[in-house]
């Protein structure tokens, strides 16, 4: 294994589309209002970007706004609400919601009620289906009963704690104080109030971290008992984030072996404790949607991360949120300001953008299908002598077994699932130093 990680521990994209935003062709783009109108359904899932947290953690490489002045919360929900009414209008009807998450940022720096205004506000112009799903992000410090109580008696059901790490030398370096006691408190409220998926994410690859460490936070987290479990590398990305990420040294944080030391250590925790691994980073019980959707082969991935709707439309709302129709995807204003103010002037604020070509699609599915199933499968004209050599290589380092036309990825192989995906990727030419464009992959 040693050498494996030290072979393919190198910067990969984590697929989160494709192409990879770096790779966009944003000049080629155009008109996405008319790819909205000619998105097949109208069905859809919508992503809410809250961008603002009271304070900054240090491992964060999401886009946030970080302030304790809550005067932001209600002009920052009306420019979400116009932006949607402006969605709503150019989709000619009334969309029907199969899925709502608020992901940040932090949702809950925004007050209940203020919540409960935005959520409303969505709902009066749409339809909801027999099944629907309703997630979000809570920081165990902030997320109150009332924030819970509200949430649930507007559908949501499902919640994610950040728990990251409870060991303090840890917690310090990456300026996220969190005891155990906050975390416990609100996931026994959630489970009392009825939420049938709690969700809790640790982070592995943070400053300080060791073996011995992180082990009493994951035997802390299944103490918890809950349905579904994220294990996240932690993403060293400082030259994207700025000093954000400098809140310690390099030398500080586990790497190569070490890091996926702390991985397989989790992993084998969590198997012994009924969970099942269904994606990249990803563990659930056998009675929670999640494994029930990657055994049926139904599991998604989206911009939103693992979800368990298939919406051939996902509309993103707020700052930096990102919108995708299959065919073309499209990104919002990072800046806050800059965002509201086009709003406010009627405007879709759109800023960037891809549309998909026929190959872009197919290599879409097969980047999909590695990540959702651990299989995938491709036209023939996609065989070629390259193909075949980096897929040799793979399969003589025991990550997959392959045809001419598919692939499976082994038990030993889903610990480089990045690197499998890389094999499809037209925009990455051999050789490309990548390494301040995206993480590593171990």
């Amino acid at each position: 294994m040693k050498q494996l990680i030290e072979k393919y521990n190198v910067s990969v994209p984590r697929y989160t589309s494709y192409p990879t935003m770096p790779f966009w062709k944003t000049e080629a783009f155009q008109d996405w209002e008319t790819n909205v109108k000619n998105a097949p359904q109208k069905r859809l899932s919508l992503y809410i970007h809250l961008p603002y947290c009271e304070s900054l953690c240090t491992f964060c490489a999401c886009h946030k706004r970080i302030t304790k002045n809550h005067s932001y919360e209600v002009p920052y929900i009306e420019a979400v609400l116009k932006e949607w009414k402006m969605y709503v209008e150019w989709m000619g009807e009334r969309p029907l919601i199969e899925e709502i998450h608020l992901g940040g940022g932090t949702p809950t720096f925004f007050s209940p009620e203020n919540l409960a205004l935005l959520i409303k506000g969505i709902l009066e112009w749409a339809s909801l289906p027999d099944s629907y799903e309703f997630s979000f992000e809570g920081h165990p410090n902030n997320t109150t009963y009332e924030h819970l109580k509200v949430l649930y008696d507007l559908g949501f059901r499902r919640v994610s704690f950040g728990v990251q790490d409870y060991d303090p030398q840890v917690q310090k370096a990456i300026h996220r104080i969190q005891p155990f006691e906050a975390v416990e408190k609100v996931t026994l409220a959630a489970r009392e109030l009825g939420y049938t998926s709690i969700s809790h994410d640790l982070v592995f690859g943070l400053p300080f971290q060791n073996l011995e460490g992180f082990t009493e936070t994951v035997k802390k987290t299944l103490s918890l008992n809950p349905d579904r479990l994220s294990l996240y590398s932690y993403a060293h990305v400082p030259w994207i984030k700025g000093i954000g990420q400098r809140g310690y040294s390099e030398e500080d944080l586990p790497a190569g072996e070490q890091k996926r030391t702390l991985y397989e250590m989790a992993r084998e925790l969590y198997e012994a404790n009924g969970y099942y691994e269904v994606g990249m980073d990803h563990f659930a019980k056998a009675n929670d949607k999640m494994f029930q959707a990657y055994q049926e082969g139904t599991l998604n991935r989206n911009f939103m991360g693992y979800t368990t709707t298939n919406s051939p439309l996902l509309i993103g709302l707020g700052a930096s949120a990102i919108s995708d129709v299959w065919s073309a995807m499209a990104q919002n204003e990072k800046n806050v300001e800059e965002y509201l103010r086009m709003v406010n002037e009627g405007k879709i604020p759109v800023v960037k953008g891809h549309l998909q070509s026929e190959e872009d699609l197919q290599r879409r599915q097969i980047i999909h299908d590695i990540m959702c199933k651990f299989r995938a499968e491709w036209p023939d004209e996609f065989w070629n002598e390259e193909l075949e050599r980096q897929l040799e290589e793979l399969r003589t380092d025991g990550i997959l077994q392959y045809t001419p036309t598919s692939l499976e990825v082994t038990e030993l192989g889903k610990a480089f699932i990045r690197n499998v995906c890389v094999v499809f990727d037209a925009y990455l030419r051999p050789g490309q130093a990548l390494s301040k464009t995206f993480s590593k992959a171990i």
